[in-house]
């Protein structure tokens, strides 16, 4: 790679300014520096100023991961992905680019318990926070008793606009809601919040011909597929239980 050139040094160093919010600073400097004949200055400059905006992302990425709630151990590092269909594995890094995030795409990751699918969900909500995005995980009854909380001290509109600073909700084990009708409804004024404008992963075991399991109305229950499908990518984990595979082999061991 060849290094910069002169020209290519002073529009990074106004573009690096420009992001800092230094608007001054980034209209003046490398006019003086120019005027001044300091040319052999921009080098030191630039990589000032690109450790600058390094130690910024790295500040920002800590912040992000912190506030997002991940748990810690389930990464795209440590997710065993050598049972996974091709299918699901290409839409898992075409998902980690961040993408569907710019249309509001929604993920859906149906399979039964033990399948792998709230630690691809984590992974993928890992990388996405270190490529800058904004990311909360939790379980789904949480949230749900969180916003019931909200609206009994009529605070649920507030609530619902902390959550809108999230680029993407991962609400796992969404067929866990204990169907009450004033869970059910924040539950759906959420799913109505953030449709078309933000992203939700919802992780179920339950597919959606059972979801009047959870939304009990058949009308509710309509209503809410068809806002979560409209713009969606939907991950089906169809493989063997981790939990139960894990188990049977260590029955292997202990009879061997």
């Amino acid at each position: 790679m060849s290094a910069p050139t002169p020209m290519e040094m002073e529009q990074e160093i106004t573009q690096l300014l420009t992001e800092f919010r230094l608007s001054t600073a980034a209209r003046e400097l490398v006019v003086r520096l120019r005027e001044a004949g300091h040319h052999a200055a921009l080098p030191g400059v630039l990589e000032v100023l690109r450790a600058e905006a390094e130690a910024r992302r790295s500040r920002r990425v800590e912040r992000l991961r912190k506030a997002s709630k991940l748990p810690v151990g389930k990464t795209l590092s440590t997710l065993d992905t050598t049972g996974f269909p091709p299918s699901l594995q290409q839409s898992l890094q075409q998902l980690s680019s961040g993408q569907f995030l710019e249309q509001s795409t929604n993920v859906l990751a149906f399979g039964l318990p033990g399948t792998g699918k709230t630690h691809a969900s984590c992974a993928l909500g890992h990388r996405l926070v270190e490529a800058g995005h904004a990311v909360l995980f939790t379980p789904a009854y949480r949230l749900v008793q969180q916003l019931l909380s909200a609206k009994r001290d009529l605070e649920l509109p507030r609530a619902l606009r902390k959550l809108d600073r999230f680029e993407l909700i991962i609400l796992d084990d969404i067929g866990y809601i204990r169907q009450r009708p004033e869970e059910v409804e924040v539950l759906f004024t959420l799913m109505a919040e953030r449709y078309e404008r933000r992203s939700l992963l919802i992780t179920s075991n339950l597919v959606f011909s059972q979801w009047d399991q959870i939304f009990q109305n058949p009308m509710t229950t309509a209503a809410a597929v068809d806002r979560l499908v409209h713009h969606s990518v939907i991950l089906e984990f169809d493989v063997p239980s981790y939990r139960t595979a894990s188990k049977l082999a260590s029955s292997e061991e202990a009879r061997s």
